[in-house]
């Protein structure tokens, strides 16, 4: 391989890692503001939370795409950047330890609510109330609680 174009490919894998660095630390960011909109209970930060998470996520899957192409191009300089991987790789199991905290509270808060419906709804029996395709199932009459 030519020499400079050695140089550009070496350039653009160191790159292609900087940015997942930079993307993963924006993760981390993005999960601990999440964390606190779910402590705070606000919705509108939770949605922003989870729409930068997302477009996150989707970054990076196409910064390792690229990084994947580049390193099938060059794997000698791939283990010369073993390290700077390494890093991205911790960033990104601390972002998803961090991810699974935050879903852990969010299926802890979603049971609340489900025993919730289920004790106004009368049927403490039934634990969904929609299934896979969206369809309401049981019945979701009210009953009277009490009488005066």
């Amino acid at each position: 391989m030519k020499t400079p174009l050695q140089h550009e490919l070496n350039d653009a894998l160191a790159s292609v890692l900087d940015d997942m660095q930079h993307s993963a630390n924006q993760l981390l960011t993005v999960l601990e503001a999440e964390r606190s909109a779910l402590d705070s209970v606000s919705t509108d930060a939770l949605d922003q939370a989870g729409t930068r998470k997302q477009a996150l996520m989707q970054q990076l899957e196409q910064l390792d795409a690229e990084r994947q192409l580049l390193c099938r191009e060059q794997p000698a300089r791939q283990a010369a950047l073993e390290p700077e991987w390494a890093r991205v790789v911790q960033l990104l199991r601390h972002c998803h330890t961090l991810n699974q905290r935050n879903g852990s509270i969010v299926n802890q808060r979603l049971i609340r609510v489900r025993q919730a419906l289920a004790i106004l709804t009368g049927h403490p029996g039934e634990r969904e109330l929609y299934d896979r395709s969206g369809e309401l199932h049981g019945s979701l009459r009210s009953q009277v609680l009490a009488a005066a």
